[in-house]
């Protein structure tokens, strides 16, 4: 009996008699605290709310970034060399199987194709249980920052199996279909699952001049910020290389750094006179945010930008790397500005323009407020429940 077919079969039963067993499998699902992990968490509580049963098999730390939505079970698992702050689980050892056999899920969700997303869908393969996948970021593209380059083929050619063996796979966005569906995976096997924000928590109201004041900064002076896990794939060589160029005009910018990470010395080291918060969150997170004036994210393996539409919903002028996730969020010169990642001297064009004026500043950071408006977590994460209703019955 094929996936297909026994979803059919179960679905009369799973609906009628007792709440739809989902089992996530995520590669770190509350040791980071990045966009993937937290809409991951999102959807968990979401699901459990809607009469969902769900296990969450994760690789776990002795201190995890946030609380955990769900029932979290650990997974045996080692750090990752130089990036100790994620880990990798080898597969699925016994006792987790043990586990996983008694709860006898009625769809796997893989969050990662890494090896333990790979030993779970082995399992559903096994199993005959439908398999779902969600697609987060953009792994191929990472290499290139670590000098790396070399092995993308490699890594796109085993995405792309990946990706193929799943019964469903939710992209975010549908530039990030197109990829899939590029890569051999069938159209009617891909649904969207996009992304909402957190208007209330995000809103321009709550700008604090005060916060601002106690930071350095004047009323008048332009915030350049920089927002997100502090990693060399999210720009950070050439959002060091912007700002730079611009202190050439404008000698007392002083960015604003919110997040953390590896590559946090690198940023220290590369800028004087900066402002680092670390990793914030809750309404220190957004008094931050909206605190300052213009985002400037040269990030390009974002699938869907997260940050780009946090910093909208907090009515900032985002400058942004010209991707298919940013053109998607940004109306160029409308709601922000795109700019060609190849070319530096656009980011400071860009920027030097919005410091240069400020009523334009401020028009699109009113734009993009109300363009946000349109993303709403609760429709993005009950589309997620539907397709799995749908997908077994």
């Amino acid at each position: 009996m094929t996936m297909a077919q026994r979803a059919h079969v179960i679905s009369p039963h799973v609906q009628a008699e007792r709440p739809i067993k989902v089992a996530l499998f995520s590669g770190n699902y509350n040791c980071v605290a990045d966009g993937a992990n937290q809409a991951l968490n999102r959807l968990v509580g979401h699901l459990v709310q809607s009469g969902f049963d769900v296990r969450v098999f994760s690789p776990t730390i002795a201190k995890p970034a946030f609380v955990p939505q769900g029932t979290l079970i650990s997974v045996p698992s080692i750090p990752i060399p130089t990036r100790s702050e994620y880990r990798v689980a080898l597969g699925i050892p016994h006792a987790i199987r043990r586990e996983l056999d008694a709860f006898a899920p009625d769809i796997i969700h893989v969050s990662a194709p890494d090896l333990l997303g790979r030993a779970a869908q082995n399992y559903a393969e096994k199993h005959h249980i439908p398999l779902v996948a969600s697609l987060h970021t953009r792994f191929e593209t990472y290499f290139q920052f670590y000098g790396l380059g070399f092995i993308r083929n490699a890594i796109e050619g085993y995405l792309r199996r990946f990706y193929q063996r799943c019964n469903l796979v939710l992209a975010p966005n549908p530039p990030m279909e197109d990829l899939l569906r590029a890569d051999g995976v069938d159209a009617d096997k891909i649904a969207i699952w996009s992304r909402g924000v957190d208007h209330h928590l995000f809103d321009p109201e709550r700008r604090s001049e005060d916060w601002r004041h106690a930071h350095g900064y004047k009323a008048t002076d332009p915030v350049i910020l920089f927002f997100g896990r502090l990693v060399r794939e999210k720009g950070i060589v050439e959002f060091i290389t912007t700002i730079k160029r611009l202190r050439e005009t404008y000698p007392n910018i002083r960015p604003l750094i919110v997040g953390d990470g590896p590559a946090r010395s690198e940023l220290a080291e590369g800028l004087s006179n900066i402002v680092m918060t670390g990793h914030l969150r809750g309404p220190a997170l957004a008094r931050v945010i909206t605190s300052a004036d213009i985002l400037l994210n040269p990030s390009t393996t974002e699938a869907f930008g997260n940050v780009n539409l946090e910093a909208m919903s907090a009515g900032l002028a985002v400058v942004s790397a010209n991707a298919p996730s940013s053109r998607l969020l940004i109306e160029d010169g409308q709601t922000g500005i795109l700019c060609q990642p190849d070319q530096p001297e656009n980011y400071v064009a860009a920027v030097a323009d919005l410091i240069q004026n400020p009523e334009k500043r401020i028009a699109l950071g009113r734009n993009a407020r109300k363009a946000s408006e349109a993303y709403q977590w609760s429709h993005a994460l009950q589309s997620v429940a539907d397709n799995y209703k749908k997908l077994i019955g």
